[in-house]
């Protein structure tokens, strides 16, 4: 602050009527501003929930419901009957919604629901694994993937916007049983290969058999009954009844899938 010639201070000069004029109006916009976004912010996201408008240039929406997919972020662990080794349960959920959603608006709805359908399905699992022999994880897969189909998708509901998830899994070994089977998978599937094998042969020597005998009912309706090939047919017909008995053999032997 500057002195006066008798050495008082000097008052200080007024602050210029636009640098008021300015800061009034910054701060009556600031609380227009405010008061717009407290009005408008639920309008704002109930927005999101639906598609943008298709504009020039911007690509097509695609055909359909959108669909999120899902895969739980941990496996699903259960034990099976006897309770010492357990089953590995790999699940994968679709999640969509019947109204039309922006992908971030789903995949907010997939995160909020995904422990509730992981809990679902652990339960479900667990019901049904408690009755099966640890090695039988086909089996619980099977099982898992029925109850599913007959019970369509799960459905959840936030407000008044519901979605929905199809859930889809995946049964695996526990390693200790994985380990102790491991030999005995190997021999059955060096059996079918084997038994694979046989199969063939005695297919294309049925195969093979037919055709000669083919070839020589002609030959015998030319020369009027040769019993030369007479013969070699009766002889084809039995070598083809041995490989059909041969294949109905095999078949029988064949381990049930």
């Amino acid at each position: 602050m500057a002195d006066t010639s008798d050495g008082r201070p000097r008052p200080a000069e007024a602050r210029p009527h636009w640098a008021i004029r300015s800061l009034t109006a910054t701060r009556g916009a600031s609380a227009r501003g405010w008061r717009w976004w407290a009005r408008n912010w639920d309008r704002l996201v109930a927005a999101l929930q639906d598609e943008e408008p298709v504009g020039l240039g911007a690509p097509a929406t695609p055909s359909g419901p959108l669909i999120e997919q899902r895969t739980a972020p941990r496996q699903i662990v259960v034990p099976a009957q006897g309770y010492v080794y357990s089953f590995h349960i790999r699940a994968t959920f679709a999640w969509s919604s019947t109204v039309s959603l922006r992908a971030e608006v789903l995949t907010w709805y997939a995160d909020y629901f995904m422990p509730q359908a992981v809990q679902r399905l652990t339960r479900l699992a667990a019901d049904a694994a408690r009755e099966l022999a640890p090695h039988r994880a086909a089996d619980l897969e099977i099982h898992l993937q029925q109850a599913l189909a007959t019970q369509g998708p799960w459905c959840y509901q936030r407000g008044d916007l519901e979605v929905s998830c199809t859930p889809d899994v995946a049964v695996r070994l526990d390693e200790p049983i994985r380990r102790a089977v491991q030999p005995q998978i190997d021999r059955l599937v060096s059996l079918e290969c084997r038994l694979e094998e046989h199969l063939q042969q005695a297919r294309y020597a049925e195969e093979l058999s037919r055709r000669w005998v083919v070839i020589l009912d002609e030959h015998l309706a030319v020369a009027g009954g040769d019993p030369e090939l007479a013969t070699a047919r009766q002889h084809l017909l039995s070598r083809q009844r041995e490989a059909i008995r041969w294949i109905d053999e095999l078949l029988a032997q064949r381990p049930l899938s």
